[in-house]
Formats: structure tokens, sequence, C-alpha cells
């Protein structure tokens, strides 16, 4: 399953024997599936099925959906009130001999109230539940554009997100390979550090000393931190190979940058301390994006 953006749009309209519809969706991030939807009077019964639908293609989003539905110009009919008419016919033939006893015309007719009325023809349950189905598939069509273009924004989202992962590995050989890192250079530095103490202070337990340096020096190295940035960065690049995985995309986000305020705290080097600070930003705009994946 591609990767999905959680933005698109998509329209489809159609016609179901009097009447002619349109669907509408917009989609926007959020963090589960959230379908506001504004169907016309007399359609409600159709909601369930439009939600069912939706969640077959999505998984997480804002979607907005409207359909509009609209008759065409022959979707209405005169309907004569027979009972009216004869009851005007019996009064003029009761005042036969006081009014005009010409025929009566249509436009008078036309002009009594209640003779006729024009509305739109009665459904037959057949009718109705064609035109529900026809709705419904016109509805399915519209989430399908919708999810293709979800998908080709979420392949365009993926190949920034894997530019970054890439940005963040060299930044995690960076401090690998930093000179600072050899137990040598670690054990030189504690040392000096030592010296400086014992030359300025009196009365210092040297057993306790070294084993405080000893413990310092253990918290200095930043193999588990690198190790761990490591298995992140694998993690993230299997992740971006498809699916919806935008949820464990923003944990390993979070996890990235709990290894760099690491790295970052242990450092004693400026180059570290600098792809320290680098990665945290990197790792911020990795996070920010990952918003945007279903």
């Amino acid at each position: 399953m591609p990767l999905q953006s959680m933005t698109g749009f998509a329209r489809k309209e159609g016609s179901s024997g009097r009447y002619r519809w349109a669907w509408e969706l917009r989609s926007v991030n959020g963090k589960g599936l959230d379908m506001r939807l504004r169907l016309p009077p007399g359609l409600e019964r159709i909601e369930p099925d439009c939600r069912r639908l939706a969640s077959q293609y999505f998984s997480r989003g804002n979607l907005q959906v409207g359909l509009s539905l609209s008759g065409t110009e022959a979707s209405t009919e005169a309907v004569l009130n027979e009972e009216a008419l004869a009851a005007v016919l019996k009064l003029r033939e009761r005042l036969g001999d006081v009014i005009d006893r010409a025929p009566l015309k249509l436009d008078t007719l036309l002009s009594i109230r209640g003779i006729v009325d024009f509305r739109e023809p009665e459904e037959s349950e057949n009718e109705r539940a064609e035109r529900d189905a026809e709705i419904l598939a016109g509805l399915e069509g519209a989430l399908a554009d919708l999810r293709t273009m979800r998908e080709e924004e979420g392949k365009a989202l993926g190949q920034v997100l894997l530019a970054q992962v890439d940005r963040i590995e060299k930044l995690t050989a960076v401090v690998e390979n930093d000179p600072s890192r050899s137990p040598q250079a670690i054990a030189d530095r504690l040392a000096q550090q030592v010296s400086v103490i014992m030359a300025n202070a009196s009365g210092i337990d040297r057993e306790r000393l070294h084993a405080e340096v000893a413990l310092l020096a253990t918290k200095a190295d930043l193999r588990e931190e690198l190790d761990r940035l490591g298995s992140h960065i694998a993690a993230a690049r299997d992740l971006l190979t498809g699916g919806p995985v935008g949820r464990k995309l923003d944990f390993l986000a979070q996890e990235f940058n709990r290894e760099s305020n690491t790295i970052c705290s242990k450092s004693n080097a400026a180059a570290v301390s600098a792809a320290g600070i680098e990665l945290k930003v990197v790792i911020d705009q990795f996070r920010e994006q990952v918003q945007n994946l279903e």
C-alpha cells in the first residue's frame, strides 16, 4: 500500500433519473479519521453507507464530504385536484342563470387556487433504491480519486522524508567518526582534568577519584546513542516503503530527538556539538513533514 498524505480534493458528479448529483470531498490532516458529512434533506438514510465507504479508503484525516442534489426541468408534474374541480363545476352549474355560461378556459382554471398543483413526481421504492445506489457509487468514485491524489502527494512526501533520513545518517556518521570519540581521546581529556584537580586540591581520596573518572568515561561514550540512531534510521527507511505509517514515524521522530539531545548533552567536542545541533534541526523538519502522512 503506497504512502498517503492527508491532504487532497476530489469532485464527482453525475445524474440518476430526473436528478443530478455532485460529490465534493476535501481532506486535511487529522489524528484519526473524522468525517464531516453534509447531505440534502431526505437522504440521511445513506449516511451509514457513506461512512463505511470512507473507512474502507482511509484510516486518518479530517474529511469534509458534501453532496448536492438538484432536479431537472422535467422533474415536476401537474396534479389535478379532481374534487376541487368538481366543486367548481357544480358551483358554476348552480350559478348558471347569473353568470356567463361560456366554456371554462385553462388559464381560468389555473388561476383558481387548489385546482392544479405542481410538484415533483413521487418515487417508487425501487426508483429511490436505484438512485441511492448510483449516488453511493459516485461517492466511491470520488473517494478513489481522493485516494489517488493523496497517494501522489504521499509519494513526493516520501522522497522528502527519505532525504532527511539520509541527512540524519550522515550527521550520525560525523559524530561516529569524530576523533574526540576515541577511547584514547576520552582518556586523555579526563586525565588532564584529573591533573588539574589534583594540583589544586589536597586530601582527595585517589581511589574514589579514579572510580568517579571511570564512571564519567563510561557516560562520555556515545556508543549506545549512535547504535540506537542507526536502528531508528533503518526502521524509518523500512516504514517509508508504504502503508499508513504516520503515527509510527511520529513516534520514531521523538526517539530521534531523544538521542540527539543526549549526544548534545554528553558532547565535549565542538564538532560533535555542532553535528548534534544540526541533527536536532533535521529531526524537527522530519517530524513536521511526518504530520502530513496518513
